[in-house]
């Protein structure tokens, strides 16, 4: 592949301090330019360095996507002049770190930009230039993410493509099925696990949108559903990347109302252990999804299986039931009610009394006339009352209930 040997350690001193924006910098010397000029396939370079390139090196390709070129002209960008010297005098007046606006790129310089996001040797540079005219204009294009997890400057290309998506709406399906690619979808996976915490948000984000509008996860996912759940699973366990972990909860309700299969691969990677250890802590909103997820993971056997085994499954549950919210407890009651109908052990049992579900369940008898959450009560009272009744620890309150 052809490309233009870079300079290193060109940087003036006063470059250094402004923090030059990528967009007024040179592709093939990521110096700020002083002449730019654009070329026939749209992209702009300082003019010496492109004369070189043409002139010395006998070159008759674009250096920043490989295209060749129909022509050699030289055409002076006289906007992005004028906003490359205000921005210089205003960094030299205020003697500090200072970021460019957004700049809306020409059409045909944003289609050159895209081509060499998939094929140019200046990948990164790309990127981090397409983020700035995204932050410009919302513009509706189509990324290729590719990654190989071993090689750092397509670890970091991917990087910059995903933050770039992550500023657009992707809305269409055209969209969301293109993302859907095993390629692309591979390319996220390796960043929920290996990226760096922005890349990780970047990433679960756009995933979640894809989630959204997706209907068969399982076969979107292949072979890859293992590695993906888990990664969700350890993102939505991270207390520090909040955003994160909330789009990941997200993802993980629009799999679980997709896809049974998907319920029964979270299990077994230990989903149930993780939502009884997370909901004490949560907040209402959290509590109810978590809640929520936990009611369709014990609507399958392995789930009520995971959840009878775990020590704190029946306190965590009865403890939100009249504290939280009303969805909160009738989420509750359908989890106690599927443990009491469909996976009655001594030791659920005995825990429903010990724990106060059982004390909980009657006060919801009294007060809750009507509605599903009543009969799932009464379901369960019918069913256990009188095993409950000859226990101690029966509250004495109820005893004369028939």
């Amino acid at each position: 592949m052809e490309s233009y040997p870079q300079k290193r350690g060109t940087e003036k001193p006063h470059e250094k301090a402004m923090d030059v924006p990528l967009l007024f910098k040179c592709p093939i010397s990521m110096e700020l330019m002083q002449d730019p000029v654009t070329i026939f396939t749209g992209v702009t370079y300082e003019r010496k360095y492109i004369e070189r390139w043409f002139f010395t090196y006998k070159k008759k390709t674009c250096p920043a996507t490989m295209q060749p070129l129909e022509n050699l002209d030289l055409t002076p960008n006289h906007t992005l002049h004028r906003l490359i010297s205000s921005w210089s005098n205003t960094a030299s007046h205020d003697g500090a770190s200072t970021s460019a606006p957004p700049v809306p790129l020409p059409r045909g310089e944003l289609a050159s930009i895209l081509a060499a996001v998939e094929s140019g040797p200046f990948q990164v540079s790309s990127l981090k230039k397409l983020q700035s005219a995204i932050a410009a204009e919302e513009a509706q294009m189509e990324f290729i993410l590719a990654v190989d997890a071993g090689d750092f400057a397509a670890f970091r290309a991917c990087e910059e493509a995903l933050a770039a998506l992550y500023h657009l709406p992707l809305s269409d399906q055209s969209s969301v099925t293109f993302l859907s690619k095993p390629e692309c979808i591979e390319s996220m996976i390796i960043m929920l696990q290996r990226g760096s915490a922005e890349a990780r948000l970047h990433a679960i984000t756009i995933l979640q949108k894809v989630a959204e509008r997706s209907r068969d996860w399982t076969l979107l996912l292949g072979d890859q559903d293992r590695e993906f759940f888990r990664s969700l699973l350890e993102l939505l366990s991270d207390d520090i990347a909040a955003k994160a972990s909330a789009a990941a909860l997200e993802v993980l309700i629009n799999l679980f109302v997709a896809s049974k299969k998907s319920r029964l691969k979270a299990v077994e990677l230990g989903a149930v252990h993780l939502f009884l250890e997370l909901l004490p802590e949560s907040t209402r909103q959290r509590c109810e999804k978590l809640l929520f997820l936990l009611t369709m993971l014990c609507e399958r056997p392995e789930g009520r299986s995971a959840f009878a085994e775990h020590a704190m499954g029946i306190p965590a549950v009865s403890k939100k039931i009249l504290r939280v919210s009303d969805v909160a407890t009738k989420l509750a009651v359908k989890i106690l009610w599927l443990m009491g109908t469909f996976h009655p052990t001594e030791k659920v049992l005995d825990d429903m009394l010990l724990f106060g579900s059982v004390g909980k369940l009657l006060i919801l008898l009294q007060f809750d006339s009507h509605g599903s959450t009543r009969e799932k009560v009464m379901d369960i009272t019918r069913l256990h009352s009188p095993k409950w009744r000859q226990h101690p620890c029966f509250p004495s309150e109820f005893k004369g209930m028939s």
